[in-house]
């Protein structure tokens, strides 16, 4: 199973879109940066050239990871990747995947598959990390929901152009 780049790309492109909604001042971005603390001052005074750079890097790598929350076939091809003649279609683990994959390679291939895997990721992985860092650092719960509030929607978004682009 190889990669698809350009799904990569595009569901890293995700967080940046999402975000500019979502963190906009007549959504929830007014809310947000009187729960976090945030100034238009401290905004200002930023490299936002070089927050984005960065942001969109990391978003390629919560891309790449997104894949796996997503794409059960994946699993299938990492159990077996350490057999002799894997990637060699002539051999039998070769032989095996190539039918495996024929048979089962787009099933929960969907966009509303990922979805769900991406909002699960959301709430299972997103809000006990984000919460907690937030407790400690005396934040509220609005703060705390507005942010993981975003991830859910934007993992759920992720999940679904990875597992759908079949």
């Amino acid at each position: 199973m190889e990669m698809n780049w350009l799904a990569i790309i595009v569901a890293a492109l995700v967080p940046t879109f999402v975000g500019f909604i979502w963190y906009n001042p007549k959504v929830l971005g007014t809310a947000w940066m009187q729960a976090a603390g945030m100034t238009e001052e401290k905004i200002k005074g930023t490299n936002m050239g070089v927050i984005f750079g960065v942001s969109l890097v990391l978003s390629v790598l919560l891309a790449l990871y997104t894949q796996f929350l997503t794409i059960h076939q994946i699993h299938v091809g990492s159990i077996l990747m350490d057999e002799p003649g894997f990637g060699d279609p002539n051999s039998e683990v070769g032989a095996f995947m190539a039918d495996f994959m024929s048979k089962y390679g787009n099933n929960f291939r969907t966009f509303s598959h990922g979805l769900v895997h991406g909002i699960l990721a959301g709430i299972f992985f997103v809000l006990p990390v984000l919460g907690t860092n937030a407790l400690f650092e005396r934040k509220g719960w609005k703060y705390i929901l507005i942010n993981v509030g975003y991830w859910t929607v934007t993992l759920g978004l992720m999940g679904g152009i990875l597992c759908g682009w079949v």
